[in-house]
């Protein structure tokens, strides 16, 4: 089989990496609402990670318990969220408001959505903790609990995002 000149390989992969970064940098600034719960998505399980990775940072810390560290990592994750979603989920939404005016109402409407999300949490932990689920299993429950009542506070939370935060 005869060589493939460089060039030519290159030239072949130029397209299409400038083809997945023109539909990243369309998804990134379309102001469909598809694609703005899209990124409301990406934003809220980069967050989860966060939240998950701090929590799992200090829940064995002294001074922490799953609950502590989950408080702590929860605020971690929602300072993080508010400026993603500021400046890349709803970045096409005009601001009649203040930046600490629009800060004060982000974490008012997600403290709603953290007391959803930390419910749902907190009765996960305590059911795995009331059936004995012990070792790996048991391991997985702050996960699980993260991520369940993650997606819980993210539906919540969008929908008062887009109406109350950063809408008008």
């Amino acid at each position: 089989m005869p060589a493939v000149p460089r060039d030519a390989t290159r030239s072949r992969s130029r397209p299409i990496t400038r083809r997945i970064l023109n539909l990243f940098d369309r998804f990134a600034r379309s102001t469909s609402e598809r694609a703005t719960f899209a990124r409301f998505a990406g934003v809220g399980g980069t967050i989860a990670l966060i939240d998950a990775g701090v929590l799992y940072l200090l829940k064995d810390l002294p001074g922490f318990n799953v609950y502590t560290a989950r408080l702590v990592s929860y605020v971690c994750a929602m300072t993080t969220g508010y400026l993603l979603n500021r400046y890349f989920t709803f970045h096409h939404l005009e601001r009649a408001r203040v930046l600490w005016h629009e800060l004060v109402r982000f974490f008012s409407v997600h403290a709603l959505g953290g007391v959803l999300n930390v419910a749902v949490f907190v009765l996960v932990v305590m059911a795995a903790e009331r059936v004995g689920i012990t070792g790996l299993a048991g391991a997985l429950v702050p996960l699980i609990g993260v991520w369940v009542g993650g997606v819980v506070g993210m539906c919540f939370n969008f929908w008062m995002s887009r109406r109350h935060v950063f809408g008008d």
